[in-house]
């Protein structure tokens, strides 16, 4: 049951300062501005019920606390600022906002290192001074089974800095155009596509160029994954941006809003091999991420628990 591609173990930030990032808000579609009086209490609420959803699924949650003090409305994302990988790797990224490199914050590594084997972490998050950004796996969309990064271009994904992280982490990279109707470059790829162990979610048809939608669907096809392709209208519901997790069973993390928007067959597909968690955040959605944004997973070898005398 338990694969690479589906961790057992996530790290969250609980939000208690939660709002829309007016820094990110030029480059995100997905995001509105719907701030209300309640809309933090509202935020923390969702992601108090999600972390317990994920706890009674068999999913280990790591929950940390941003009070707000550092003035970081995004920090209910985590996946973009760090990312974890078999081997004892950790990856730290460079942010494309200010405000967003603020999110980084070393109680999280600590804990990693305590809880887990960790054997590196290479930190590219100084290449913010060079004007470079890679944000995590928000701007990559990584089969940690084939060893491929498959990555949306925008100004949240640098090729020269993406192409450094391929060669340290072992990825091939597979990187495409991708727009929605309007012609909007997609901002981070993980709300335009996600990897499972046996399927993949995907948007094709936002991919302008017909030779590289062949090949993204080709390489995702050759891993021996079948190709769930969503509409524009089910991504802009969030359907793209979900992930799987190893519970009692094989999870598929999404939005309770993502699950209406996905047809039965798909939900027949994905079921042969997961179950579908969904999870309701639609005060959190307004930021303009989802689920998978929520959830940055530990693909780490734990360590020995010790056990009281």
């Amino acid at each position: 049951m338990t694969t690479i591609q589906a961790p057992q173990a996530v790290v969250m930030i609980r939000p208690h300062a939660f709002r829309s990032n007016p820094e990110t808000r030029a480059d995100n579609a997905f995001q509105t501005d719907s701030a209300t009086g309640d809309t933090a209490p509202r935020a923390l609420a969702e992601f108090d019920a999600a972390v317990a959803t994920l706890r009674a699924a068999g999913v280990r949650v790591h929950v940390f606390d941003d009070t707000g003090a550092q003035d970081t409305p995004d920090s209910v994302f985590p996946n973009n600022w760090f990312s974890t990988h078999a081997g004892g790797h950790v990856a730290l990224y460079p942010m494309y906002t200010e405000n967003r490199r603020r999110e980084r914050r070393p109680d999280v590594i600590e804990l990693l290192k305590r809880e887990y084997r960790v054997s590196d972490v290479i930190d590219y998050s100084g290449l913010e001074q060079d004007g470079l950004a890679l944000e995590g796996t928000g701007a990559m969309v990584l089969d940690h089974i084939g060893r491929i990064a498959y990555v949306a271009r925008s100004h949240r994904a640098d090729p020269v800095l993406l192409e450094r992280f391929c060669a340290h982490f072992n990825y091939e990279p597979i990187c495409f155009d991708a727009a929605d109707a309007q012609g909007c470059p997609v901002y981070h790829t993980n709300v335009l596509m996600g990897i499972g162990t046996d399927y993949a979610l995907i948007c094709l048809s936002m991919i302008p160029d017909p030779e590289r939608r062949r090949t993204v669907a080709e390489r995702l096809a050759e891993t021996g994954r079948t190709v769930i392709d969503l509409t524009p209208e089910q991504i802009g519901e969030f359907a793209g941006n979900a992930i799987e997790l190893t519970g009692h069973r094989r999870l598929l993390a999404l939005s309770a809003r993502a699950h209406r928007a996905l047809t039965p067959d798909q939900i027949a597909v994905i079921e042969r091999s997961a179950q579908l968690l969904p999870l309701a955040i639609p005060t959190i959605e307004t930021a303009g991420g989802s689920v998978r944004c929520m959830i940055a997973g530990i693909h780490l070898t734990r360590r020995p628990q010790r056990t009281a005398a």
